[in-house]
């Protein structure tokens, strides 16, 4: 009897035993089953903020015409983030101005996306920079100056001169770019980008049908420098009226941008050497797209001709380091390509800076203008900005 109950018992033990080795073979069976939770962390990054604000002040100093003025120059406001670590996006906005005209009102200046993966080739398709000059894709306070040269301005998308609205070196497109040749450092050595634009600033579907294509290429033999040269094929067009003689007429008008620029530039710590000529063969309209009718107005200027050049020098030397700079730019823009046309600004000043985010830049101008009566005349400024 007591041989039939240890028998049993041991049953018993063993039978529960083995279902326990099965109910735990079946919960890790289960675990290893279960889907894994998606966290929206995975998918996204934490988005980033920053931005920046730009103030102000500039006297002008021409015979009738003397004038001094506080003014906000920019505020910008930006987000950025990654999507499944090889995306990055960008929004950034423009808050000041006013809502009357385009090159001033609040706005949305950049809106991308761009694949990251490989460091030889990347794709960025939205709105931003186009790929034109050094100086063109620069962040405004890093420039060292109260505004960007006369022939960035102009040739580059910020004010256009084909008349096309403010903005900002900015078009809506599609661009590929990447570096190759990494040096035993791991430095890369040449940079290309090519896109392809509506051709019509931000903010604005193709009109013409005829789409830009733009690109740079440019070497960096040592740390630090970059020679590189562009180009630019294209049109801006308008869809409106315009005269023929005594006739009026009507329908699609466009101005050809055939440009070019060959650019240098030095930059290391608190130094900053840059130089940049660019060429443009290309129409005008006589009017510059600040309202909706200005849009529709597709008389030609005549009187500008087809022709443009502009080049400058700028220098940013330290006087105390990550204080204090010297600075200097020769800055020439012919707007019909003639000495007829040309204007010349002198600027020097300094630049302060009290931390990383806030900076003062002073500077003196003087200016030939041989587009007006009274040749020459002057300008101080003011410059404060901050980055958060």
């Amino acid at each position: 009897m007591k041989k039939m109950i240890i028998l049993a018992a041991i049953a018993a033990s063993l039978s529960m035993q083995a279902r326990a080795a099965e109910t735990t073979e079946k919960t890790n069976a289960d675990k290893k089953e279960a889907p894994k939770e998606l966290k929206l962390a995975d998918v996204m990054s934490k988005p980033k903020i920053s931005g920046y604000l730009i103030g102000n002040y500039n006297a002008t100093f021409q015979e009738g015409k003397n004038s001094n003025t506080f003014s906000i120059r920019l505020i910008r406001l930006t987000m950025t983030g990654r999507i499944l670590n090889d995306f990055e996006y960008k929004l950034q906005g423009q808050l000041n101005g006013n809502s009357s005209t385009f090159g001033e009102s609040p706005r949305m200046v950049d809106m991308s996306l761009e694949w990251l993966r490989h460091k030889e080739f990347k794709v960025k398709i939205g709105q931003f920079k186009r790929p034109f000059s050094f100086e063109n894709p620069m962040n405004p306070i890093d420039i060292g100056f109260n505004s960007q040269a006369q022939s960035i301005q102009k040739l580059a998308g910020f004010n256009d001169r084909t008349g096309e609205q403010s903005s900002s070196g900015r078009d809506i497109g599609v661009q590929v770019s990447g570096d190759l040749l990494p040096n035993a450092n791991g430095r890369r050595l040449l940079h290309y980008e090519a896109g392809v634009f509506n051709g019509q600033g931000i903010n604005r579907k193709d009109v013409g049908n005829q789409k830009d294509v733009i690109g740079g290429v440019w070497v960096s033999p040592i740390k630090g420098m970059r020679i590189g040269a562009f180009g630019w094929v294209g049109s801006y067009a308008r869809t409106g009226w315009w005269n023929d003689g005594m006739i009026e007429e009507s329908g699609t008008r466009k101005v050809n941008r055939y440009r070019y620029a060959i650019s240098a530039e030095y930059k290391d710590a608190d130094w900053q050497i840059r130089s940049e000529y660019i060429h443009n063969t290309g129409g005008a309209f006589k009017t510059t797209a600040n309202t909706s009718d200005d849009l529709k107005d597709c008389n030609y200027n005549d009187k500008l001709g087809d022709r443009a050049d502009g080049v400058y020098v700028a220098m940013i030397a330290p006087i105390i380091k990550g204080k204090l700079r010297a600075k200097a730019r020769y800055d020439l823009y012919r707007q019909a390509g003639d000495w007829a046309s040309a204007k010349t600004i002198y600027k020097a000043g300094f630049n302060y800076l009290f931390c990383k985010n806030l900076e003062i830049q002073t500077e003196y101008s003087l200016v030939n203008d041989r587009n007006i009566v009274n040749h020459n005349y002057s300008m101080a400024d003011v410059q404060f900005s901050v980055r958060f």
